[in-house]
């Protein structure tokens, strides 16, 4: 039995613009050192990339004209992909950690606590601080609270609240980001 072989054809918005695709009829070029040469046509400036022997590169279709220049493509790609990857390594998604800590928490233990969220903010991790409690607890819902600000003023060096404290079914939770460095 024949297996058939599909051949998938690349949509053309998937296609870079790139020589023949570019289809502006003018265009402002700039050369492979990174002067202005002018506005021309399209086809102008795709002979002057041939006669260079290199490739006419769309970089932003979005200005007017578009603006296009002469390089090779291939190192084109190259050093925007090695962009790309380097700003991926430079960004830092904030995640967010939770503190988990009863209203009737012992002094060591809340220092434990405070401690930790320390580290979760010096690590420029949101908090989110959570008390929770236990069947008839829920009526000291007031000694909960004093303890989250307690929490709030002893990190308000490093932290501010984003939420303040606020009942969520047999929780109480506050949740606290890093202090903007200026």
């Amino acid at each position: 039995m024949l297996e058939k072989q599909h051949t998938f054809k690349k949509k053309n918005s998937d296609l870079p613009i790139i020589n023949e695709r570019i289809q502006f009829p003018e265009i402002r070029l700039i050369n492979e050192d990174g002067s202005q040469i002018g506005i021309l046509s399209a086809q102008e400036a795709l002979k002057s990339a041939k006669s260079a022997g290199m490739d006419l590169v769309l970089i932003s279709d979005k200005s007017h004209p578009p603006v296009c220049r002469i390089t090779d493509y291939g190192k084109y790609k190259f050093n925007q992909e090695k962009k790309a990857k380097e700003a991926k390594k430079k960004q830092h998604n904030a995640n967010l950690k939770e503190v988990k800590m009863r209203y009737k928490i012992e002094e060591h233990d809340y220092q434990v606590r405070i401690n930790q969220a320390l580290r979760f903010l010096q690590a420029n991790d949101k908090v989110k601080a959570t008390i929770t409690f236990r069947g008839r607890e829920i009526q000291h819902l007031n000694l909960a609270i004093q303890l989250l600000k307690k929490m709030a003023k002893d990190l308000e060096g490093v932290a501010e609240v984003q939420q303040a404290p606020s009942r969520d079914g047999k929780n109480i939770v506050m949740i606290l980001t890093p202090k903007k460095t200026t």
